[in-house]
């Protein structure tokens, strides 16, 4: 897929975005940059670190995204939480979490940004001690995000059902876990298309002829 087929037509203008969470936004080439370098923010700040917890995102990541004052937000975590043996018995909190992080970007004024990330029918790269039941984990921990967005009105792209993943397209790395350029690619056009439809048509209503196109001509 060309950076054509994801890259956006207009949006509400963004002026401050910033990504939190683990690994899935962290690494360079990340969704999360990718819909930056779609929506040409004036600031952008990655917060990600790979092996976070949803609570230990919030507890060290919630402050310094307030700090920057974003007027849009992504924020996806879980999946550490979820990979691992007994999160069924965790997940309580881990929404508790995300909800945490979520409803006090939204009362500083940022749109936030939800993703349940792909569910792969089988992760046969990983260790037979963590495989076990990691599918049926991570598609607990996206109807459970699911859920949790339609409660607290986010722009939320659900992945984890992705028509990909039905067509056997090869969307993890060489780990077997994270995801692969292509599955990034995936994930950033379907968040923009997301962003259209909750963004776009009230962005179109109020902006000036020709004002997008001026601000990305003077975007650097």
């Amino acid at each position: 897929m060309s950076r054509k087929a994801y890259m956006a037509p207009e949006y509400a203008p963004i002026h401050r975005y910033c990504a939190l969470g683990d690994s899935v936004v962290q690494e360079p080439g990340s969704f999360a940059e990718l819909v930056r370098d779609a929506l040409a923010p004036d600031a952008f700040v990655n917060l990600g670190v790979r092996n976070l917890r949803a609570a230990e995102v919030r507890d060290t990541q919630l402050a310094a995204a307030l700090a920057f004052r974003p007027d849009l937000a992504m924020v996806v975590c879980g999946a550490n939480d979820a990979m691992r043996p007994g999160y069924e018995a965790r997940a309580d909190a881990v929404d508790a979490a995300y909800a945490d992080i979520v409803t006090a970007l939204q009362r500083a004024g940022a749109t936030v940004i939800t993703v349940s990330v792909f569910v792969m029918r089988e992760y046969p790269h990983m260790p037979a001690w963590l495989s076990a039941g990691f599918s049926r984990r991570m598609a607990l921990l996206a109807a459970r995000t699911n859920a949790l967005a339609a409660r607290l009105g986010t722009v939320h792209a659900d992945l984890s059902a992705h028509p990909a993943i039905a067509a056997g397209e090869v969307l993890t790395g060489p780990d077997g876990l994270h995801g692969n350029a292509l599955s990034h690619r995936i994930a950033a056009a379907a968040v923009l298309d997301r962003l259209r439809s909750c963004l776009g048509d009230a962005a179109d209503a109020a902006r000036p002829a020709g004002a997008g196109h001026a601000r990305r001509q003077g975007a650097g």
